[in-house]
């Protein structure tokens, strides 16, 4: 049975694909067991038939747990369907009390931000709104090299010294015991806005919000602090309301114009793109479309973004400049970005910001072999990957282990020391909490400092308990895995016949997009094809073209950062081959024109070539 799309059912292929691995493929070039999505067949069929959509598509909407009756709302998810009322949070109405109070009566108020994106965007979305009421925060972002992850002893007692009343901790501060208390004797009053992984103890502050607080129901704990940071920003706009504080003269601001940031912050932290989030990041690329935004829009500008923006834009583009200040630069420079109104000012720290991003390249590249050196001389690693070295730049360790995550498919933790002590950052594979596991190495005391979230952690270790360190995440680690290697593998949505890769479905897939956790862009296999030509373009790209039987077609396409890679050797060599592949199907723009091409992620040589030419 084949659709008009060319699209053949799973049920009906003639390998029998509906079970084990897909496409019989236990380990690609890549190292991954392909595997069909699980999905309701007869509700696919269903949402297929009633919506008109594909069998593709239908079988994505389907596989994330959409039902027809939720089809439209995922499709176009709108704030006023899913925006959360502020006040089901715990602290959330004592907060915007507060805040309320320090407005109307002209105190102080600092915003405290993480460094990274998350509190770049919801230490700007902050300000602005309270810019617009009239007051005039002042940011406080802490310097990755000399004061680390989250509020210091120093910086609260010299913010209390210097008149702040109020300070707003944002993407930082569940776990800051000393720091707080030390604030709070101080005389600031704190409030903590913030997502990452709370303890049973809270620190004592005038309020803490955090939908991972263990009293929360965590419905809304996939929220980033860039969308807490706005919900907060509707909390205290409400109750300024209620005072009576807005008047003709002094109107209610559109809170709606800080989507885009919001939308930055909630694709950049890597939260699951559901639900609010969705709506988020789906208004909030409208609204920086609009370019209103004089940061971003110099940000856009040099990095060549002339299209309209994606989720990809944001995690790609944009995002990796915001980090470049806060990892090797002047951690306040991305906030200060989106927060300045000032189209001159804008331009000289986005060009600042690609620069550093330049050479946050070259040092993280640096690092990264340097890992790669040291792993492949101590053997087949453990349960984690846990790698140390002197002179490595404290800045970039996140980023290097995101991509030994990717290289052994577990969860790996990066140190750069300097002296007796050492700042790690750690990165995690889905499944595996590793936020909780350093929060309990930690509280065992091998940990001077740490915490996090599922998949992503950051710490500072002494060098004499880097051994124990890494003995007690081995041990975690496999507690939560049950002993078992973890399989990497490539979850795919269905088959593909060549003829079937038309622009109509690609135009299809995107409307569901943005991508992201909770909503993988769809992967798609195309079974028995020949590499017909293959080339590289750029440093280590290669562009291709796929052969399918006599009258099958042909499909061009490109697979980014493969060359000298399993995969992309097999690409330059494959034209005496038959083969699978597995990637995403896109419309691509061109000089006015708009053809399908297929963004290849992996391969498998086809051993069983029946219905091949």
């Amino acid at each position: 049975m084949t659709s008009p799309a060319g699209l053949r059912s799973v049920d009906a292929a003639p390998d029998g694909l509906g079970s084990g691995a897909f496409a019989g493929v236990e380990q690609s070039v890549m190292g991954r067991r392909w595997v069909l999505r699980d999905v309701d067949e007869r509700a696919a069929l269903a949402m297929a038939q009633t919506l008109g959509l594909s069998d593709i598509a239908a079988r994505a909407l389907t596989s994330r747990g959409i039902g027809i009756e939720d089809a439209a709302r995922f499709l176009s998810p709108t704030l006023k369907d899913l925006l959360p009322d502020p006040s089901r949070f715990k602290d959330m109405d004592k907060a915007a009390s507060r805040l309320a109070d320090a407005v109307m009566n002209g105190e102080k108020i600092t915003l405290f931000a993480d460094y990274d994106v998350d509190g770049a965007t919801s230490s700007a979305v902050l300000a602005r709104f309270l810019r617009a009421t009239g007051s005039t925060p002042g940011v406080y972002i802490p310097d990755r090299m000399k004061e680390g992850y989250g509020p210091s002893v120093s910086a609260l007692e010299g913010l209390a010294a210097e008149g702040t009343k109020v300070m707003v901790a944002l993407d930082c501060g569940t776990t800051a015991f000393d720091a707080l208390k030390a604030g709070t004797d101080a005389g600031l009053d704190i409030v903590v806005i913030d997502h990452h992984e709370a303890e049973p103890e809270l620190p004592k502050v005038h309020a803490l919000v955090n939908p991972n607080r263990i009293d929360e129901d965590r419905v809304y704990g996939h929220l980033c602090t860039a969308g807490l940071a706005f919900l907060f920003a509707v909390a205290i706009n409400r109750e300024l309301r209620l005072r009576g504080y807005w008047t003709p003269e002094r109107p209610e601001p559109v809170m709606t114009r800080w989507l885009d940031l919001v939308a930055l912050g909630t694709v950049c932290d890597v939260v699951r793109l559901e639900g609010i989030n969705r709506a988020f990041v789906v208004q909030g690329l409208k609204v920086m479309a609009r370019r209103d935004n004089p940061g971003l829009r110099a940000l856009s500008d040099v990095a060549n973004l002339n299209s309209m923006p994606e989720s990809y834009h944001l995690g790609f583009v944009l995002g990796p400049r915001i980090n470049a200040g806060g990892r090797i630069g002047d951690s306040g420079l991305g906030s200060k970005l989106l927060r300045t109104d000032d189209a001159g000012e804008a331009a000289a720290i986005a060009t600042k910001l690609d620069i550093l991003n330049g050479q946050r390249r070259d040092i993280e590249s640096a690092c990264f072999e340097d890992a790669i050196r040291q792993l492949e001389a101590a053997g087949e690693p453990g349960a984690v990957v846990v790698v140390a070295g002197d002179g490595w730049h404290p800045g970039v360790v996140g980023i290097v282990a995101s991509r030994l995550v990717e290289r052994y498919h577990r969860p790996a933790c990066v140190i750069a020391m300097d002296g007796e002590n050492g700042t790690g950052s750690g990165r995690s594979v889905y499944g595996v909490d590793l936020g909780a596991a350093i929060i309990a190495a930690r509280q065992k005391g091998l940990l001077i400092k740490g915490g996090g979230h599922a998949m992503a952690a950051g710490f500072s270790v002494a060098r004499g308990a880097l051994h124990d360190f890494q003995s007690f995440l081995d041990d975690r680690i496999m507690a939560q895995t049950g002993g078992a290697p973890i399989q990497p593998d490539l979850r795919l949505e269905g088959m593909l016949a060549l003829r079937g890769a038309t622009l109509e479905l690609a135009e299809e897939i995107a409307a569901l997009a943005p991508f992201g956790p909770g909503n993988p862009e769809p992967r798609l296999a195309i079974k028995n094809v020949r590499i017909a030509f293959s080339d590289i373009v750029g440093s280590d790209h290669i562009r291709f073209s796929l052969q399918q039987g006599a009258g099958g077609g042909t499909l061009e396409g490109i697979c980014f950062r493969c060359v000298g890679t399993p995969l992309g050797d097999l690409l330059l060599s494959a034209s005496d081959h038959v083969v699978h592949v597995a990637g995403r199907l896109k419309a691509d723009s061109w000089q006015g024109r708009t053809r399908v091409k297929f963004h290849l992620e992996d391969a498998a040589l086809a051993f069983a070539t029946e219905d091949a030419a």
